[in-house]
């Protein structure tokens, strides 16, 4: 049994165990650490905090592979799991089943996906979808009157030595571990990916803070995030699908 336990601690499951941990920690005890800067905590939060929290996303890639049932169900159980500890008022816990669960019905539609040109027509149209709401549509609603809606359908990057938090749509994480997920299928620039998807969601959270307005949609640079680490790969990929019809 030792032997069998050894072998499944793996040093990708050892960094995500230690990862997990750490982000738990910081969760637990962010309102008792420093009180920086706004710009200071801007940079934490963009350079730390949420590479961090998606380097579990990173971390448990491998299980894309999982099938597609399999991951639909996991999905259910950790949406089920984040309301019970929403309700329980553990919300460090219930962001990270959030996470879980976006991740695992990502993976779930990944599974779907014939060919890359399906992920690169998704990275060209749901900006736009995504900025019409933002702008104008439920979500621009729903973050300026019903923030408690927002709050519950996000997830939040606290930040130290306060209450309060940055917050991503539930919708954005599943693009992120879509896309993610997208570039280990296809063979694509992994590791760039996430440097390019992570950077994005730093970047657009940097710009709220900067022209001072409630949110501004994610997915216009998240689709970057995914297009330009690969922009020759998948021009390549469009090219051969090309002459193949």
């Amino acid at each position: 049994m030792v032997g069998r336990a050894s072998a499944l601690l793996t040093p990708r499951v050892a960094a995500f165990i230690a990862l997990a941990a750490g982000l738990g920690v910081y969760y637990a005890v962010h309102e008792s650490l420093w009180d920086a800067s706004l710009w200071w905590d801007v940079a934490f939060l963009a350079f730390v905090l949420i590479p961090a929290a998606f380097g579990l996303v990173y971390l448990a890639l491998p299980l894309w592979r999982t099938p597609p049932l399999q991951l639909f169900l996991v999905g259910v159980a950790f949406v089920v799991l984040a309301v019970v500890l929403d309700y329980a008022g553990a919300e460090g816990p219930s962001n990270f089943a959030k996470l879980a669960a976006m991740t695992a019905f990502a993976w779930t539609f990944l599974h779907f996906f014939e060919d890359v040109s399906w992920v690169v027509l998704v990275a060209v149209l749901v900006p736009w979808v995504d900025a019409y709401s933002v702008w104008r549509g439920p979500t621009h609603h729903i973050v300026t009157h019903e923030q408690h809606v927002f709050t519950t359908l996000s997830f939040a990057y606290p930040v130290p030595g306060d209450t309060g938090a940055a917050n991503l749509g539930l919708p954005d994480l599943l693009f992120f571990a879509l896309f993610l997920g997208a570039a280990a299928r296809f063979r694509l620039r992994v590791f760039w990916t996430w440097i390019g998807l992570t950077a994005s969601v730093g970047t657009t959270m940097a710009l709220t803070t900067q022209f001072t307005v409630n949110g501004l949609p994610a997915l216009p640079l998240l689709s970057l995030g995914f297009l330009l680490p690969n922009a020759d790969l998948l021009w390549q990929a469009l090219r051969r699908k090309r002459q193949t019809v």
